[in-house]
C-alpha cells in the first residue's frame, strides 16, 4: 500500500507525472480536493474488493480551494495518524520556462484572468503552493526535462526504488544555464582546471576518455573529489538514519560539460556498492 501526492506548477509536468503513474499500476486521481485526501486513505484501507488499487496517486495543485491547500498540514498530520505510507513528490520549474511553456501551447494558467497576467499569475502558484513543497519527499526540477525524460526519472526514483532503500540522484549541470532548483547538495567545481581551453579537448565530455586522463592527472581535481567522496561517505549515512527517502547531489562546473561530468562519474563509483538505489544524470549532455 502506498500513496503518492503529486504537485507543483501548472506546465511542469503534473500530468505526464499522474500519466507516468497510471500506466505503472497506480490508481491516479487528478485535482481531488485536498480535504477529501484522509476520507480517501481511510478508503484504501478498508477496500478489499479492488475498487481503489492499493498504490494510489492523487494530484493536488492550485486547482484546489484556497483555504483546502492552506490546510494541508492538517490533513497530511490526519493521514499520517492513519498510517498509510505516503509521499509526496513536487514538481517545479523555473518562471521564464513557464512562461515559455504557455506561450507555446497557448494554453490557460488556471489562476489568469481579466486582472491577472500570466507572470502574476505563476508568481501567485508559487506562493501558494509553498504549503505543499515545503513537505515534499521528492523534488523535481523540469526546467531543462522534457517528457520522455521525466517519465523515466519517475520510473527510476518512484516506482522502481526499492521502499527500503535511499534514492540518490548524482547530476552534473553548467551553471551558466542555472542551479538545479531539487538540489540538496551543490559542490561548485569551476575552480577545477578547465578541459575547455585545450582546442583537442573542446568538444569532447566527461564522459570520453582523453578528457578523463587529463583531469585525473590535475592535483586540484584528486583533492576535489577526495573532499567530495569523504564529505558524502560520512554524511550520506547519516541522512539515510533519518528515513530521507530521495537526495539530489549537484556538481556544477561553467558549462556542465567536462568537470562535472567527470566528478559525478567518479563519485558515482565510489557510492554504488553501497548504494543501490543511485542514478546519475548528465542535465547538459541531454
Amino acid at each position: 500500500m502506498k500513496l503518492i501526492i503529486v504537485s507543483g506548477l501548472s506546465g511542469s509536468g503534473k500530468s505526464v507525472a499522474l500519466g507516468t503513474l497510471e500506466d505503472l499500476g497506480y490508481y491516479c486521481i487528478d485535482n481531488l480536493p485536498a480535504g477529501l485526501l484522509p476520507n480517501f486513505a481511510r478508503q484504501m484501507l478498508l477496500s478489499d474488493d479492488g475498487a481503489v488499487n492499493r498504490l494510489s496517486a492523487v494530484a493536488i495543485d492550485a486547482r484546489n480551494m484556497v483555504q483546502d491547500i492552506r490546510d494541508f498540514s492538517d490533513v497530511l498530520k490526519e493521514i499520517r495518524e492513519l498510517e498509510v505510507p505516503i509521499e509526496i513528490l513536487f514538481l517545479d520549474t523555473e518562471k521564464e520556462t513557464l512562461v515559455r511553456r504557455f506561450s507555446e501551447t497557448r494554453r490557460k494558467h488556471p489562476l489568469t484572468n481579466a486582472d491577472t497576467s500570466l507572470a502574476e499569475a505563476i508568481d501567485e502558484e508559487a506562493s501558494l503552493l509553498s504549503e505543499i513543497s515545503g513537505f515534499a519527499d521528492l523534488r523535481i526540477d523540469t526546467t531543462h526535462t522534457n517528457v520522455h525524460q521525466l517519465r523515466d526519472m519517475l520510473v527510476q526514483r518512484v516506482v522502481k526504488k526499492n521502499s527500503n532503500s535511499f534514492s540518490i540522484l548524482l547530476t552534473s549541470f553548467g551553471f551558466k544555464n542555472g542551479v538545479p532548483v531539487d538540489a540538496n547538495f551543490v559542490f561548485d567545481v569551476r575552480c577545477l582546471p578547465n578541459p575547455h581551453w585545450d582546442p583537442q579537448l573542446r568538444k569532447l565530455t566527461g564522459l570520453d576518455n582523453d578528457v578523463e586522463l587529463f583531469l585525473a592527472r590535475q592535483e586540484d581535481v584528486v583533492d576535489m573529489l577526495a573532499d567530495i567522496k569523504h564529505y558524502l561517505q560520512k554524511w550520506l549515512p547519516r541522512y539515510a538514519k533519518e528515513n530521507r527517502s530521495y537526495l539530489t547531489i549537484a556538481v556544477g562546473c561553467t558549462g556542465g560539460q567536462h568537470r562535472s561530468v567527470f566528478l559525478v562519474e567518479q563519485i558515482a563509483k565510489s557510492l554504488r556498492d553501497q548504494y543501490a538505489s543511485l542514478l546519475v544524470r548528465h542535465r547538459e549532455l541531454i
